[in-house]
Parts: C-alpha cells; structure tokens; sequence
C-alpha cells in the first residue's frame, strides 16, 4: 500500500512530525511506501472557486499553476491520505486548509454545469493532529470536518491519532506517544487489507 502524508506542520523538529514518524516507521517496516510532503515548503495558492478545475472530468485543472500539481499527482496516486497538523485555533494550519480546498473541487467534478466523478473515490484518510487543549476539545473540531469532508467526497475516513502538548515545560514525545503512533500504524494497516 502507498500513504501519502500531507504535513501542515511549520516546523521540522516539532510535536506533529515526532509523532509522526514512529507512525511511519511502522508503516515501513511493514512492507509500505510512505511519502512525506511538508506543505510549508511548498507554493499552495487558494482555492477562488473559479470552477475552472471542473472544465476537464479527467485532470486536476487548476488556473493555479503552482506546487499543487504535483501534491494532486501524489495523493492520486497512493492507497491512503494521512493528514497531519497541529491544531491551530481549532483546525489545521493554513497551508493544509488550502490544499485540503484545492483537493476537494479538483478531486471532486461535483460544481460544473453536470455532476461529474469523484477522481479518488474510495481512497482511505487519516488524521494525527497534536494540540494544546483536551483532545475531545482541541481536535474533535478538526476531526468532524475530515469526516464531512470524506463522506462528500466519497472518501473512507479510517479514524486519528490526536496527541496533546501539556506546554513548554514538559517533554512532548515519550514512550507511550511512540506506541500510540505505532499501533495507529498497525490499526491503519489491518483495517485496510
């Protein structure tokens, strides 16, 4: 299986990628392909609902001639979507926010003059979020919004790992993240066979 993982965090050696990559450690030493894509890094402009995506059923299409292209291809192209971010304000970083935008008109034919495919129907989606707040009030927003967002676009959401940061005094990753990460990547797996 291929996972695409679409990372909304800003910082490389921050609390959303350590936990993350136990999670794609686990993957890997189970026989998959993992790609990491750090959105931070790359050129994602909004989505303006020109509806120019939805001119050719068969294309991405976009009047944005930027780094989504490539971000299309990859998510077309894997078996399961992880969205990773911190928490930010209740929801994603904006970097993810645009992408995920971008992704649902191009991805979806729904908004044109017909009601066209959904060009990655029955992939598989999951999130790891990291927060500051209670889990059930720092990510759960974030959460119901990937399920909206599946169920439109005709997606399988497979559930999140959400990890909260007690503040700048403690230590975010230990022992016990690493093996949520890791039986998350487990969980993922067999749900998916």
């Amino acid at each position: 299986m291929k996972y695409c993982i679409l990372m909304g965090s800003p910082r490389k050696t921050g609390n959303t990628i350590s936990i993350t990559e136990p999670f794609m450690e686990e993957l890997k030493a189970q026989g998959n392909e993992v790609e990491l894509i750090w959105l931070y890094d790359k050129t994602i402009h909004s989505c303006k609902a020109c509806r120019v995506c939805q001119l050719d059923w068969n294309v991405f299409g976009c009047q944005h001639q930027d780094d989504v292209y490539p971000i299309f291809d990859s998510v077309l192209n894997s078996d399961v979507i992880i969205f990773a971010t911190p928490i930010y304000s209740w929801y994603c970083t904006p970097p993810m926010k645009a992408v995920m935008d971008r992704l649902m008109y191009g991805m979806n034919k729904f908004y044109g003059e017909e009601k066209g495919p959904s060009l990655w129907a029955g992939k598989h989606v999951a999130v790891i979020s990291t927060c500051g707040y209670q889990l059930e009030k720092g990510a759960d927003l974030f959460e119901e919004g990937i399920r909206r967002y599946c169920k439109h676009s005709n997606l399988i959401y497979e559930g999140m790992l959400a990890e909260r940061d007690m503040g700048y005094k403690h230590t975010f990753i230990d022992d016990l993240k690493v093996q949520h990460a890791k039986e998350f990547a487990q969980e993922l797996i067999q749900k998916i066979k």
